[in-house]
């Protein structure tokens, strides 16, 4: 049985959600006194209907598609509005490239991370979560997120290593 490599708890999101998503994005955008514009709606669209972890050039390569004149830096200003505003958020797993995911109506997930191969699997665990409450409590803070990762070896990776002899 093959694990799922992402874990939401809705297969897409749906118009109002994309709708909501645009308002808190956009109400953030005037809080820091930016301007609306075609260009940034077009890549938080973007971003939301993608379900992997994107680079910023990967991100900027799918929003090219849509309009050509939409520059890198362009993408990897939104992206870092996205994360401010919190529908995005960074993972970086072992390769040095920051990647984000949206957030907009997902649940706190962890990452565990084929540190051979750079695949990556999503889980949720109400443990960790509970751990975070607890460290919080002791320390008289209200937490808001945090990040979890597992770094190890995928079982495809287990299989093409080549055995050591004894």
């Amino acid at each position: 049985m093959t694990l799922p490599k992402r874990v939401d708890d809705q297969a897409e999101l749906s118009h109002e959600s994309v709708r909501e998503a645009e308002e808190i994005f956009n109400s953030h955008l005037k809080r820091v006194g930016l301007k609306h514009t075609a260009q940034r709606d077009a890549i938080l669209r973007t971003f939301l209907v993608t379900r992997d972890h994107l680079s910023t050039e990967e991100l900027h390569h799918l929003v090219k598609r849509r309009d050509e004149g939409i520059g890198f830096t362009t993408v990897y200003r939104t992206l870092k509005l996205l994360a401010e505003c919190g529908l995005a958020s960074e993972v970086a797993f072992h390769d040095g490239v920051t990647r984000y995911e949206h957030q907009y109506n997902r649940r706190s997930h962890h990452h565990m991370v084929c540190t051979e191969c750079g695949s990556s699997v999503e889980f949720f665990s109400p443990e960790i979560e509970k751990i975070e409450k607890e460290i919080g409590r002791k320390h008289r803070y209200v937490t808001t997120r945090h990040t979890f990762q597992i770094y190890g070896v995928c079982d495809q990776c287990q299989t093409k290593k080549p055995k050591r002899r004894k």
